[in-house]
């Protein structure tokens, strides 16, 4: 679904770089965020589809977050998968109770990813 509008929510600067890389190639447009002040003042003047949320942010979380936007009529709609470290037990069902409409583990798996969100975009 080339040209759908994406949003990353990282404050790794080298996971940022590799999404931008992936999510534009494979022909996205895309917006970045370091946390979740710069990702609120991203969305006043763009409306992703999908959010990439790293669950580690500073500040607020992304839990934090991703229940914000779930809990606004405005942005409850938004897809949003969560994209973390976090591989434990339990962690994906953290991520799922907070809001986020599926869950990544990092590192990537850069060629599973694009069609992860190819998915997610073609069943909204």
């Amino acid at each position: 679904m080339a040209g759908e509008p994406i949003l990353v929510i990282d404050d790794n600067a080298t996971n940022m770089k590799l999404l931008r890389v992936l999510l534009t190639t494979e022909g996205y447009e895309v917006r970045t965020a370091v946390d979740a002040r710069e990702a609120i003042e991203v969305m006043k003047s763009f409306r992703p589809r999908l959010i990439l949320m790293d669950l580690q942010l500073p500040g607020m979380s992304g839990f934090e977050l991703t229940r914000l936007l779930k809990a606004d009529a405005r942005t409850r709609d938004i897809t949003i998968l969560a994209v973390t470290a976090y591989a434990m037990k339990g962690d994906e069902e953290r991520a799922r109770a907070a809001g986020c409409d599926g869950y990544v583990s990092k590192p990537i798996d850069t060629r599973a990813l694009a069609s992860t969100i190819a998915q997610r975009l073609s069943a909204r």
